[in-house]
């Protein structure tokens, strides 16, 4: 049991979580180049977003345990790192209230479908995107040039439509797909 646990992606998965720790450090510390340091941990993390995935499905070690920690793990990194980023004022309180609430009614969701139907939902591609895109607001957030104020702008948008898109595509395949899959099957 504990080897399906500790797979090369579950490792990947919870280094999102401890990769908290060096970038509280790089945000709040009086460092030379700190945020393009701190920048660099969210690109670090980012990769093992993608790298857990795509490992899981290439190794053959996708499991209901990495299906479960792979989406968490997203949720408590971004979540952390979010909230941060507001404490140093470098995104407005109303884009980390959106990006948490919406994570937290997915979990919620996940939860709710895994008590009832005995169904483990997963991340979707639009979450995915969704979820590069608030990436992608904060490393331009946290390294806060002029130069790349409209483009961060426009980021910020399109991280909220994707996010309200990839919710919506959530709740209608995962959500009412997985209700009336197993109603039919029951």
């Amino acid at each position: 049991m504990l080897r399906r646990i500790w797979t090369i992606s579950t490792v990947l998965s919870f280094s999102r979580i401890a990769l908290l720790a060096p970038l509280a450090y790089f945000l709040f510390a009086n460092v030379p180049s700190n945020r393009v340091w701190a920048a660099g941990v969210m690109l670090v993390a980012a990769a093992t977003d993608f790298l857990d995935g795509y490992l899981a499905r290439r190794l053959h070690q996708v499991t209901d345990f990495g299906k479960i920690i792979d989406p968490l793990a997203d949720k408590i990194a971004v979540g952390g790192a979010i909230t941060m980023l507001v404490m140093i004022g470098a995104v407005q309180f109303w884009y980390v209230a959106l990006v948490i609430v919406r994570d937290v009614l997915i979990l919620l969701g996940g939860l709710y479908i895994k008590s009832k139907k005995n169904i483990i939902t997963q991340s979707n591609w639009p979450g995915k995107i969704a979820v590069f895109f608030v990436t992608l607001v904060m490393v331009l957030s946290v390294l806060n040039q002029s130069f790349l104020e409209g483009i961060t702008h426009v980021v910020i948008w399109a991280s909220v439509v994707l996010m309200g898109a990839s919710f919506v595509i959530y709740v209608q395949r995962l959500f009412v797909g997985s209700l009336r899959a197993k109603k039919g099957h029951s």
